[in-house]
């Protein structure tokens, strides 16, 4: 099985192939360049390193979502047309399943934070539980956007020691400090923010599973309406933007 991974949903572009237990390649940025300019590129350079036919791959994961608005339009978009040019089914990978799935196999709690703006953070959390030779990722909280304070209150009466990843860990860290009761970690580099290559392997699971979309079906999980939408609308209503 040969799958293509993307991952667009915030600050870091990704591109990564996993076949069956392999990472074949990936490529991951996180500079001061949209995804526009970097996605395709990076694309690219990873199929002729690895001599990829594009073909060859059976699905595309993409993180389909929370994340940034402009971001994951820009990898829906690109999934969308590789979808449709090679008639290839589609993978949607939640992004914070896809940045739990970064720490495969640990006893603790996994909470990724991505900063939403206005106080909020894009947060869920997860567990691993053992099943056969491996894991199984489960659903604790559910992903969406709720204040940071709420997400450590949640987890101060859970009582599991924690791990953090996500940009909204250098946004929050202080407060997490401050407030938490439990243990807890940072996630290090590497593995403390999006990866397409854990978008990839968790997309694997998911396309063995049989959830797939086709590239028509496709849509982005916002959670969130735009920052235009929202002007727009307090406009509208002769208010502040929300």
């Amino acid at each position: 099985m040969r799958i293509l991974g993307l991952d667009s949903s915030g600050l870091v572009a990704g591109v990564a192939i996993v076949e069956d237990d392999r990472l074949l390649a990936e490529y991951t940025t996180d500079y001061k360049k949209t995804h526009s300019q970097t996605l395709l590129p990076m694309l690219d350079e990873i199929r002729k390193m690895v001599e990829l036919d594009l073909n060859s791959v059976d699905a595309i994961a993409i993180a389909s979502g929370p994340g940034s608005y402009t971001g994951l339009r820009i990898g829906s978009a690109t999934a969308k047309g590789l979808g449709f040019a090679l008639n290839k089914p589609l993978v949607e990978v939640p992004t914070l399943e896809g940045l739990a799935w970064n720490l495969w196999g640990t006893e603790k709690l996994v909470c990724p934070i991505m900063d939403a703006r206005r106080n909020q953070v894009y947060t869920g959390v997860y567990a691993f539980e053992a099943v056969g030779e491996g894991y199984e990722l489960r659903t604790l909280l559910d992903g969406g956007a709720r204040d940071i304070h709420t997400v450590i209150d949640w987890l101060n009466e859970n009582g599991r020691d924690v791990i953090f990843l996500g940009d909204g860990v250098p946004v929050y860290g202080q407060t997490i400090r401050t407030e938490l009761s439990v243990g807890y970690q940072f996630a290090p580099a590497g593995n403390n923010r999006q990866r397409a290559a854990s978008v990839a392997a968790l997309g694997s699971l998911y396309f063995a599973q049989g959830k797939t979309v086709s590239a028509a079906e496709h849509a982005p999980e916002y959670m969130r309406k735009s920052q235009a939408e929202r002007e727009q609308e307090a406009k509208q209503a002769g208010g502040d933007t929300p």
